[in-house]
């Protein structure tokens, strides 16, 4: 048999690591053998693992390796960090390294180097002349680009489980079916006021719904008393929130009554026309036309948002990005910048931004459909909690606990 030795370090055990790393090697065929095993003494103290890894040949072995790398799994030996050059421009050298969301280091030159920009799906960037290196789409590669191929040299570390009570462990699993109760709503806004106290940002990624279901005002008012600091979202949310704040309506239903308003199918085009005839969204604004509503307040308050388009748009309005590579660029850019994302009822944008996060980033994703919170996880973003439930229900009550929080001395 093929084998290699592998190396896990951390809270393995707690974070559920080492099972997983057993799990894997066994339903991929291959065996183990622990060589050399350290518990830690205190809930502070990390555990260290040495394990043989065998496989029946060479293939089954990478196979292995390549599922417990991205679990943490690091060869014991210092390897250096291979590098091949880009062919040309938007095209990849064969074996490149697709990178995970976790924090990831390269050994270059005798130093462990930590990667850069990190996300889920992207390959690593070594600057030339320089000891940096950078995680980048395959849209941004240009010829000549020295990738990191292979996985010799290279070292992720899962982030471990929350040492402290937070929401994040009370929930235990990625998606909770349980309605918005008052616990749950004050512990995410904790979550909040904490990321604020550190003087961090907060991402609302936000979907139509959030409109349709009256629950715009109350994200308005997170916007305007300072809880959200970038927002994302597509043209029919800014276009809804135009609609609603113009008319009324939300797609031509009453926003008050819950029924079709009479003509009201054609207030979302009058509302698009509006923002047209004004040039944008802000000269609307300008023009005192628009006085309220989710983008009225990020305007007024310098609140950065992108506005990525889709082939389904109407209009789209002036500010909406249609190029999605432009789109991607812009998003990566605020990304970058948060600590704590709250994704609102919106599976396409969920999972997009889901694909940008870094793992640390903490993810609380809102959606009546519990098949939205599954799809994130499946596809990566394992570091999201799911709470199934109406975000028009929701959303009022996490405003009115954090403004509740706000006014106490």
């Amino acid at each position: 048999m093929d084998v290699k030795e592998i190396e896990l370090k951390g809270h393995i055990i707690d974070s559920l690591i080492l099972p997983r790393v057993f799990d894997t090697i066994m339903d991929l065929g291959g065996e183990f053998e622990v060589l050399q095993f350290e518990i830690g003494k205190h809930k502070t103290d990390p555990s260290y693992a040495r394990i043989l890894v065998k496989g029946k040949n060479r293939k089954v072995l990478d196979q292995i390796l390549g599922e417990l790398h991205k679990m943490g799994a690091a060869v014991p030996e210092m390897e250096q960090l291979t590098l091949k050059p880009a062919p040309k421009d938007r095209a990849l050298p064969e074996d490149f390294y697709s990178t995970t969301h976790h924090p990831t280091y390269v050994f270059l030159e005798g130093e462990w180097l930590e990667v850069g920009n990190i996300e889920m799906d992207k390959v690593i960037v070594v600057e030339k002349g320089e000891k940096k290196a950078y995680c980048r789409p395959i849209s941004e590669i240009k010829a000549g680009d020295l990738i990191a191929v292979g996985k010799n040299g290279i070292r992720v570390e899962p982030p471990p489980r929350p040492r402290e009570y937070t929401i994040f462990e009370f929930m235990k699993s990625s998606v909770s079916s349980e309605k918005p109760s008052h616990h749950l709503v004050e512990q995410i806004a904790k979550e909040i006021l904490e990321t604020k106290a550190q003087g961090k940002k907060v991402l609302a990624v936000v979907g139509p719904a959030v409109v349709h279901t009256g629950a715009g005002e109350a994200l308005a008012t997170l916007v305007k008393e300072g809880f959200i600091d970038v927002l994302f979202a597509g043209n029919a949310m800014a276009v809804h929130d135009v609609e609603s704040q113009l008319y009324g309506t939300s797609l031509g239903v009453s926003i008050k009554t819950g029924r079709h308003a009479e003509g009201g199918h054609r207030n979302h085009l009058y509302a698009i026309n509006e923002v047209m005839r004004a040039g944008s969204i802000k000269g609307l604004v300008e023009a005192g036309k628009l006085k309220k509503g989710i983008m009225y307040e990020c305007i007024m308050n310098n609140v950065p948002y992108v506005l990525a388009g889709s082939i389904r748009d109407d209009g789209p309005l002036p500010e909406v990005i249609t190029d999605v590579v432009a789109a991607q660029r812009a998003m990566r850019h605020w990304v970058r910048e948060v600590d704590l994302v709250l994704m609102l009822s919106t599976m396409l944008h969920s999972i997009a931004v889901g694909n940008l996060l870094p793992s640390k980033v903490k993810t609380v994703c809102i959606d009546i459909n519990p098949a939205t919170v599954t799809k994130l996880s499946d596809r990566g973003t394992a570091q999201a909690l799911g709470v199934v439930t109406d975000v028009g229900i929701f959303l009022p009550m996490l405003a009115k606990e954090l403004l509740k929080a706000k006014k106490k001395p």
